[in-house]
């Protein structure tokens, strides 16, 4: 069976931090992929960032 975890942070270190902890918990052979975005948008003169990843694994 395939699963997807998401993750969705404001900063990059903290999406760092928490898809390593994930990942640490996984065996070997059981990662298939990671998909990493980063958007963008401005909201009264501030520029807000979100990064977010999927990790693609098998149970």
């Amino acid at each position: 069976m395939y699963k997807v975890k998401l993750f969705d942070e404001e900063h990059e270190k903290d999406l760092e931090r928490a898809v390593n902890a994930f990942l640490a918990g996984l065996k070997e052979g059981q990662l298939i992929d990671v998909k990493y975005n980063v958007a963008m948008m401005e909201s009264e003169g501030e520029q807000i960032y979100c990064f977010s990843a999927m990790v693609i694994y098998r149970t």
